[in-house]
C-alpha cells in the first residue's frame, strides 16, 4: 500500500480522495451557512449543535484538519513532481495549446485558497478554540442569546474583509472548475462520462462559491442597514 501511494498514480488517487472529502465538507458547510440568510435562530441552533457535539469536535474536526493539510501538501508535491516533466514536454509540445490556463496554474489558486483558509481560521476557528477549550465556555451564549449569528455578521462589517472573502471564493471557483473533473478522472472515470462530470463540476464550482459570496454580501449590507 505504501508503495502504491508513493507512485504517481497513487499520489493522484490520494489527491482525488482528499478532494472528494473536502468538496463534501464544503457542501455541508454551505448548507449550514446559508441558513443564516433565512433564519438567525435556526443558524444559531445548528451552529451550536455542530460546535458542541463531541463526535464532530473530537473526531470529525481533527479528520477535517488532517484532510485540509494533506490535500495542500499532496498538491504541492504533485506540482513539484509534474513541473519538471512539463518543462520538458512543453519544449516538444505547446502546453498552452493542449491544457487550460487553470490546469497549469492550480498551484496559484491553491495558494490563494490556503491564504483564505488561514484568514477563516483567524476569524472563526481560533476564537472558537479559545472560547471552548481555553476559557472553558461551551454554552454558546453571549448577552443572553446564542452568539453565532451575531459573530458571523460582525466578521462581515469591514468591506476590505468582505472583498477578501469574495476574491477567495472566485479563486475557489477557478480551482474547482479544473479540480472537480480531474479528481474523477484520477479515480478512473471513463471518457464517456467526461461531459456529464464536466457539467456537474461546472454547476458545483460556480454555484457553491457564488452561494458563499452571496452570504458574505448579504450580511455585509444587512448589518449596515
Amino acid at each position: 500500500m505504501s508503495r502504491f501511494f508513493k507512485s504517481s498514480i497513487g499520489r493522484k488517487v490520494a489527491m482525488a480522495l482528499s478532494a472528494f472529502f473536502l468538496m463534501f465538507f464544503l457542501l455541508q458547510h454551505f448548507a449550514i451557512n446559508i441558513l443564516s440568510v433565512f433564519s438567525a435562530d435556526t443558524f444559531n441552533e445548528v451552529s451550536h449543535f455542530m460546535g458542541t457535539n463531541p463526535l464532530i469536535q473530537f473526531v470529525l474536526q481533527p479528520v477535517l484538519i488532517f484532510g485540509v493539510v494533506f490535500h495542500f501538501v499532496m498538491g504541492f508535491i504533485l506540482e513539484l513532481k509534474n513541473r519538471s516533466a512539463r518543462n520538458i514536454a512543453y519544449v516538444k509540445n505547446n502546453g498552452s495549446a493542449n491544457s487550460s490556463w487553470m490546469s497549469r496554474n492550480m498551484i496559484w489558486s491553491g495558494v490563494a485558497i490556503l491564504a483564505f483558509i488561514i484568514l477563516h481560521f483567524i476569524d472563526f476557528w481560533f476564537p472558537e478554540i479559545n472560547t471552548k477549550f481555553i476559557e472553558g465556555d461551551w454554552s454558546g451564549m453571549h448577552g443572553g442569546e446564542l452568539r453565532y449569528f451575531h459573530e458571523l455578521q460582525e466578521k462581515f462589517v469591514s468591506p476590505i474583509r468582505v472583498g477578501a472573502y469574495v476574491l477567495a471564493f472566485v479563486f475557489l471557483a477557478l480551482h474547482l472548475l479544473h479540480g472537480f473533473t480531474s479528481a474523477f478522472q484520477s479515480m478512473g472515470a471513463t471518457a464517456g462520462r467526461k461531459k456529464t462530470l464536466q457539467n456537474i463540476g461546472k454547476a458545483y464550482s460556480i454555484l457553491i462559491p457564488l452561494g458563499f459570496i452571496i452570504i458574505a454580501l448579504y450580511h455585509h449590507f444587512n448589518h449596515i442597514h
